[in-house]
């Protein structure tokens, strides 16, 4: 036995255990979520439940579960099932517990139709009739079928030239005219308006304004016209308790009949599902729609304090490794370094919050925007304070990975080139730090890792519920770092716990969930591709 433990073997197998059950834990966690994120797209067949009381349930069997009161020795167990009935404008509740010992009947209903609407949530239930303009077009589902998918088509291109008109040239107009008035408070403020040039260019300000109105009329006219357009359908559905609701066809986003098709048309559906959850906008306070605003928030907010991060991380690294002079005060910072990667993500946001937006933000507002004030610019949260909190946070990381990479450049090649009359400063540029730039990249990976899922300082630093603009957009200078941004680590925080129908929405925190990793897994591989194509370059470059 002494032999067997002397030998090392049971220290082998008890790592190797560990190991194991790490990656199952992770394992675990992933399929977890990969379940509940991807259920969510996946089109459920309806259900009808016809209870012994008389009353009927129409929806998708989501759980099944064993009752508690029942699960004792002395009584048979009993279980019950949790459906999710839509209709909330109806039921005010999404889903329902029913004991299937109340259950007379249940079975599949050809007909029965999902309308996913974007306000209200899913409507389930049977088709009634369809009219336009006052007028039935369809009043068998026979008819009314064929019909509803063609006018929803037509007004899916109602719907996107809606949001053309909104999101570009009255947003365009608004920008222009908003321009235009901090210009003309700009003039006037602590100005002579008697001089004549200066009330010939104010003059010349309010002719714009007022041709940009002129302008404005036209687009709102014109977008009335829109929506008067979109009241023209109405889709009245019969819900399984026999009452009638009116649904307009232009708030239907989608309509399907889930007991009718097969897996493949299942799997078109679920295809459309995901593509607006990606691409599409959020709607029903977050819960329901896509979350692009969000993604393209967070991947633009790492971009950023990448680009943020690395100089200043690298810089203070080299001139810790390879200028300043080594002794108790270079110690010291070390120290503070590695002890700043262990302080609460929250602190950073409260520095951010003081330093970079009342500080550093207020004095730009009040030296560049001041025609803006009270509105603050900069003296608020926005993209560009966000990044820099950030790249604070990881800054540590930075340095510490880039001291490494330094450290483990052989000192022959260092002095090799200084022995071919190159500088410290021609060394360090040509050779150290392009051997080191795998290193470097490892810092910059881990920072990655870290701020994708920050979420703390961001809501003191920028983050929002919704955003009405992206940071991104086709008017100048297009990135507009003083706008605030929508986050995924937030959503997930916004859903989950700020939601008024957190039931309802665990789908949509899951999906976000599974998102942002599928997001941070990416753009670590991506680093990662970098670093592996430096180290064979400079792996080959050796010999």
């Amino acid at each position: 036995m002494k032999k067997f433990w002397k030998s090392g073997d049971p220290f082998v197998w008890l790592t190797g255990g560990a190991l194991a059950i790490s990656l199952l834990m992770i394992a675990a966690l992933m399929a977890l979520i990969l379940y509940n994120g991807l259920r969510q797209f996946w089109p459920y067949d309806l259900t009808e439940l016809h209870l012994k009381d008389g009353n009927k349930v129409l929806g998708e069997i989501w759980d099944r579960e064993r009752i508690p009161e029942t699960d004792t020795d002395s009584k048979q167990a009993q279980y019950r099932i949790r459906v999710k009935i839509g209709n909330r404008d109806l039921y005010s509740l999404d889903f329902r517990w029913v004991d299937e010992s109340e259950i007379e009947r249940r079975f599949e209903p050809e007909h029965a139709l999902v309308l996913e609407r974007s306000e209200w949530g899913n409507f389930y239930g049977y088709f009634k009739k369809l009219t336009f303009d006052g007028t039935t077009i369809a009043d068998s589902f026979a008819e009314g079928w064929p019909e509803l998918q063609r006018r929803l088509d037509d007004m899916a291109a109602l719907h996107n030239d809606i949001h053309s008109l909104e999101k570009g040239a009255i947003d365009e107009i608004n920008s222009g005219l908003e321009k235009l008035r901090l210009q003309l408070r700009k003039l006037t403020m602590g100005s002579d308006t008697t001089d004549v040039a200066l009330a010939l260019e104010i003059a010349q300000q309010r002719a714009e304004m007022q041709s940009l109105r002129v302008r404005y009329d036209a687009r709102e006219a014109e977008l009335s016209s829109l929506y008067r357009q979109s009241e023209r359908g109405v889709l009245t559905m019969t819900a399984i308790d026999g009452r009638e609701k009116d649904i307009k066809v232009f708030d239907i986003v989608r309509a399907f009949r889930p007991n009718d098709i097969d897996f493949w048309g299942r799997s078109a559906v679920c295809a459309g599902k995901i593509w607006e959850f990606v691409s599409g906008e959020p709607r029903e306070s977050n819960t329901e729609g896509g979350v692009f605003p969000a993604l393209f928030g967070t991947v633009i907010l790492v971009v950023m304090m990448s680009i943020a991060v690395v100089p200043l991380g690298v810089l203070a690294a080299i001139y810790l490794r390879e200028y300043a002079k080594q002794g108790f005060w270079v110690q010291a910072i070390r120290i503070a370094v590695n002890n700043l990667a262990g302080v609460p993500s929250i602190v950073y946001g409260v520095f951010g919050l003081g330093f970079f937006i009342y500080a550093v933000g207020g004095t730009i507002d009040q030296f560049f925007f001041s025609e803006a004030l009270p509105t603050p610019t900069f003296g608020t949260g926005g993209l560009l304070w966000a990044s820099l909190t950030l790249a604070l946070l990881t800054v540590p990381v930075v340095i510490v990975a880039t001291e490494e990479g330094l450290a483990a450049v052989p000192r022959e090649i260092r002095e090799g080139s200084l022995a071919l009359s190159a500088t410290k400063f021609e060394t360090l540029w040509r050779v150290v730090i392009p051997s080191a730039l795998p290193g470097i990249l490892t810092g910059l990976i881990l920072a990655i890792a870290r701020a994708a899922g920050e979420v703390a300082p961001l809501m003191l630093t920028g983050v929002v519920k919704l955003a009405p603009a992206l940071p991104l957009d086709g008017t100048f200078p297009f990135l507009h770092l003083e706008r605030k941004f929508m986050h995924l680590g937030f959503h997930i925080y916004d859903v989950g716990f700020q939601s008024p129908n957190v039931e309802a929405a665990i789908p949509m925190v899951y999906s976000t969930t599974l998102l942002l990793i599928i997001i941070v897994v990416l753009l670590n591989v991506f680093a990662i591709q970098i670093r592996n194509r430096l180290r064979k370059k400079l792996a080959f470059s050796v010999f």
